[in-house]
């Protein structure tokens, strides 16, 4: 019989006190948990699946004292606020219809049917939360084991009924596979067109997903031969491909933390109006599109003067740009970007009329400042003195 090992997050008290509301039988958890439990992962979310409809589970749950927030119940989710952190309890349900986009449910009494409608065997595994018995439907143990990512059922059908399937399976191939299931690759190839139809916001999602694992190269580059790519980031051409890949080999050996956003950077042509279109189609937020812009205005001489560069463009976007040209960014290692010691009422105080002169003054000193590396006050005022006799 399989189990569920014993973890940390199965002993929680608060856990416990939930499930006893539920009722044990009336309770599993399920998907995340219980997979990356299994293969000895940190755990950071928990979903309990349940036959009880959303609102016995809120009124049991008040009988308890746990507080409830009824987060998707139009779709059977409701959140249980706990010490440890919140729990999503969700009814059993089974499609009734789908476009792709979105699906109409129906709840369920049995977990198979349940299980059913999600995505990939090692993703419909579920545990009770007492004996920690796995009940696993399709075979997704075995999958697990073999490092194997399997849709559930015909491939095609699961792309059917959502068609962000096709991203979420190069995430999990990338996260948990080893050789691509011939079926799902398929599958995703012939149907990679209905991208199009999704929302940019839960594209972008997934990308940045993608992105942010430790290495995604395998996955952008499956993507890339499968015409997936093409469909959701056309900009990413060869030689887009070949810099993004070059990053994260960089990112390896210098031993930092990858990052989705500056990876996206990497993918796009070195082109500010690229970067600013490709911001507006995935509705990406503004600080994410001052980065993808700032990354798009690099230059050959950038890392000639990194502290430069991070007092000219903030350290984020001076990391970004050092990074995909393959460069070091140890000068800017607990650097913070100074401020210019002058101010321009101080130029006025010197005998200079406020005006363009104060500013060209003040702009000819900062130059100067940054060109020095950014010496104290002292010097500062040296400089401004000889700008002053210049005049």
């Amino acid at each position: 019989m399989n189990r569920l090992p014993q973890a940390d997050w199965t002993k929680r008290k608060d856990l416990a006190a939930l499930v006893a509301a539920l009722g044990p039988d009336n309770a599993r958890y399920v998907g995340g948990a219980v997979r990356d439990t299994l293969l000895g992962k940190d755990i950071h979310d928990i979903d309990l699946a349940t036959p009880l409809l959303p609102h016995a589970v809120i009124d049991r749950c008040k009988e308890a004292g746990i507080r409830t927030v009824p987060t998707g119940i139009d779709h059977g989710t409701v959140t249980a606020i706990l010490k440890g952190g919140p729990v999503e309890i969700t009814t059993l349900r089974h499609d009734v219809s789908t476009d792709g986009r979105r699906a109409t449910v129906a709840f369920a009494t049995e977990w198979q049917k349940d299980a059913a409608r999600r995505d990939f065997t090692i993703n419909a595994l579920y545990a009770h939360p007492e004996t920690l018995e796995i009940s696993d439907y399709f075979g997704g143990l075995a999958d697990l084991d073999a490092r194997h990512v399997r849709f559930i059922g015909d491939p095609h059908e699961r792309i059917r009924e959502d068609h962000l399937r096709i991203l979420r399976y190069f995430r999990f191939q990338a996260r948990f596979g080893d050789e691509p299931n011939a079926e799902a690759v398929a599958a995703c190839q012939e149907l990679a067109h209905t991208l199009k139809g999704l929302s940019r916001e839960r594209v972008a999602m997934e990308l940045l997903g993608i992105l942010a694992l430790p290495d995604p190269r395998g996955a952008v580059a499956l993507m890339a031969k499968l015409g997936v790519l093409a469909v959701i980031l056309p900009e990413a051409r060869e030689r887009e491909q070949a810099v993004f890949a070059a990053l994260v080999a960089h990112e390896a050996a210098t031993g930092t933390p990858g990052d989705p956003v500056r990876r996206l950077a990497a993918l796009l042509p070195p082109i500010p109006s690229v970067a600013e279109a490709v911001s507006a189609r995935l509705r990406l937020s503004r600080a994410h599109r001052a980065r993808l812009v700032c990354a798009a205005e690099r230059k050959d001489t950038d890392a000639g003067a990194p502290r430069a560069l991070a007092y000219a463009e903030g350290v984020e976007g001076a990391r970004d740009r050092l990074l995909i040209a393959g460069q070091t960014t140890r000068e800017l290692d607990g650097w913070e970007v100074p401020e210019l010691p002058l101010k321009g009422g101080e130029i006025v105080q010197r005998g200079v009329s406020a005006g363009p002169d104060v500013a060209r003054i003040l702009r000819a000193v900062e130059a100067r400042w940054i060109a020095e590396q950014f010496p104290p006050r002292e010097r500062v005022m040296q400089l401004l003195d000889e700008e002053l006799a210049a005049r």
